[in-house]
């Protein structure tokens, strides 16, 4: 009996610490590596907490971008929509940025003021960040909150166009608004994702307006359920800018030096998205396999997403299909037929995995000498 009752024991411990161990595991810091001329800032710039329709207290979303080691985050609740307001009255709309700024104050954390001007369609959903004071924002009409907000000198991205409630299709509407609020110096970017979706008519039409590309985690609940739980990393705006300030991180976003990403997903610019990828891409080893014409070369992804890739080259591979991954973190080693011995190669890769506009992905080039 005292055997059955000690295996017993045994076994729900063992049980039990499994169970702790899967239910504990949290976010990861997330790392991307810096471009020539910019550091690149990981940013959350739409979230929400109890102060308008979210779940959690500001001062969680701090401690969960801490843990995640992001470099800047925005709390843009809700203007008009406020469903907590019996429980937690709050007549000063800048409580929840007041909030995390103090959560903040010891750790090197940027916290972007921000909005949420909700409307329905054709106005739709629109965040203003970089606000001094989101009370004046409370407008009656739509067209007076986007003059009020550009009166502060905020950067206004549009939120979800594609969201399927607002727009049935699934596609997003540039609605004459949206096209004065552009035309007005008003509207300045748009989510290309926003929490799981990516939509690449959203892409087209950051490129068409020349809008500021975003990715958003729209978190409304932990990121640990809502996320991290299912395998995903929050999706995120990595911007480059001039140093890791509010002020340089302004003027990037209006300049649009930005990248999207959600896991092994990466949505922006040739011109920024390329040097990323060349960056995330580290060349540890190069030398001919003995006695053979096969080149054999090691890559090391030091980002934090999956990068898929496709040969592009002439040459090709040994013991490796054309299109393989290099998990994040990882290293992976390709072998390559150059047929003679040459001194350097332009190594060429398709990522397949990120897009510069919809469905075009970009060749990545990396000019390896050989030792």
């Amino acid at each position: 009996m005292k055997k059955s009752t000690s295996l017993l024991l045994t076994l729900f411990t063992f049980a039990f610490m499994i169970g702790q161990e899967h239910s504990h595991t949290g976010a990861s810091a997330m790392t991307y590596p810096n471009i020539e001329g910019y550091v690149t800032l990981k940013t959350d710039l739409h979230m929400h907490s109890v102060f308008s329709d979210g779940n959690v207290w500001p001062t969680i979303r701090v401690q969960e971008a801490l843990r995640e080691d992001l470099d800047a985050i925005s709390l843009t609740e809700h203007l008009e929509y406020q469903p907590h307001s019996e429980d937690i009255p709050h007549p000063d709309r800048n409580r929840a940025f007041d909030l995390a700024l103090a959560e903040a104050a010891e750790h090197e954390l940027l916290i972007v003021p921000g909005s949420e001007i909700t409307r329905s369609a054709p106005v739709g959903h629109s965040n203003a960040i970089f606000i001094t004071d989101a009370n004046t924002l409370m407008e009656s009409e739509a067209e007076k909150a986007f003059t009020a907000a550009k009166k502060q000198g905020a950067f206004v991205f549009w939120n979800h166009p594609a969201w399927y409630r607002q727009s049935p299709t699934g596609n997003p509407i540039l609605s004459d608004f949206q096209k004065k609020r552009i035309a007005n110096g008003e509207l300045h970017g748009i989510e290309v994702i926003n929490s799981m979706d990516y939509a690449e008519e959203s892409l087209a039409l950051a490129l068409e307006q020349n809008l500021t590309i975003m990715g958003t985690s729209d978190v409304h609940g932990l990121i640990d359920w809502d996320y991290t739980e299912k395998g995903n990393h929050r999706p995120i705006t990595l911007v480059f800018a001039k140093d890791k300030t509010l002020e340089s991180l302004k003027e990037a976003l209006f300049a649009g030096r930005t990248v999207a990403v959600y896991n092994d997903l990466l949505v922006g610019k040739a011109e920024y998205l390329k040097p990323l990828l060349e960056q995330c891409i580290k060349v540890n080893a190069v030398a001919y396999e003995m006695d053979t014409l096969v080149l054999r070369v090691e890559l090391e992804n030091v980002s934090s997403s999956d990068l898929l890739f496709e040969n592009a080259m002439s040459y090709t591979f040994y013991s490796k299909p054309p299109i393989f991954t290099i998990a994040a973190g990882q290293t992976e080693t390709l072998q390559i037929k150059t047929l003679e011995k040459v001194s350097n190669i332009d190594l060429k890769l398709k990522a397949l995995g990120a897009f510069t506009a919809p469905k075009e992905q970009p060749i990545v080039e990396w000019n390896i000498v050989v030792e």
